[in-house]
């Protein structure tokens, strides 16, 4: 099955570029182009992509609102990857926190939006980048407020540690062997994770982590 792509971004060429990169993946589809977030909202419902490729500073309606609409009540199973040309964009921040599956600098060279795409679309979340960290450790806990904004009570022991190393970039097989364990078991550890922090995805997860203080900046893995 090939899977479904829609490209909102205000730049012509972007999306141009976007598109020919992509359709050059015989398993890709681009399902739709539009211009601003107004458009994101009215093609997502229409097309049902499986993957969203949105910038996130746009006329009318900006990806930030465009993404809480998309995503409110669990209307959309579609994952969203932000595009921004500011490494450290606080826009971005608040699209991962409304479960945004992560973003992309708009230099991106075709191998790596390529990879992303197949991430995205695969469950997986942009966290890798380096920069992702420093975007959640940046704005995470300046905003977050005195109280716990998520009960992580209900983590078991286990389940704190591997959120932890989720926080901090790992993968599953990495945090396999640094835990010692199986990656089918740390996969088991993700899924009760994400269902008692009522979060979509381990980006949303990594916010939670870090707006509760169970990770601060500076923590090691």
């Amino acid at each position: 099955m090939s899977t479904r792509i829609l490209i909102v971004d205000d730049q012509s060429l972007v999306r141009a570029g976007f598109r020919l990169i992509l359709e050059s993946q015989t398993d890709f589809e681009v399902v739709g182009e539009g211009q601003d977030g107004t458009e994101a909202v009215t093609l997502a419902r229409r097309h049902h992509p499986d993957v969203l490729l949105m910038d996130i500073r746009m006329p009318r309606l900006d990806g930030l609102e465009a993404t809480r609409q998309i995503l409110e009540n669990g209307s959309s199973q579609c994952r969203i990857v932000m595009l921004t040309t500011f490494d450290l964009d606080e826009y971005v921040y608040e699209a991962l926190r409304a479960g945004a599956s992560g973003f992309l600098i708009k230099d991106v060279t075709p191998e790596q939006l390529i990879a992303a795409v197949r991430l995205v679309a695969a469950g997986d979340a942009l966290l890798a980048p380096s920069i992702t960290r420093r975007l959640i450790e940046r704005y995470a806990v300046r905003d977050a407020p005195g109280a716990v904004t998520r009960d992580i009570s209900e983590l078991t022991p286990r389940e704190a540690d591997v959120l932890r190393l989720i926080a901090r970039g790992l993968g599953n097989q990495e945090i396999a062997e640094k835990l010692f364990v199986s990656e089918a078991t740390v996969k088991t550890h993700v899924a009760h994770i994400l269902d008692k922090l009522h979060v979509d995805n381990r980006v949303q997860a990594v916010v939670v982590a870090y707006e509760s203080r169970l990770v601060t900046p500076g923590d090691q893995a």
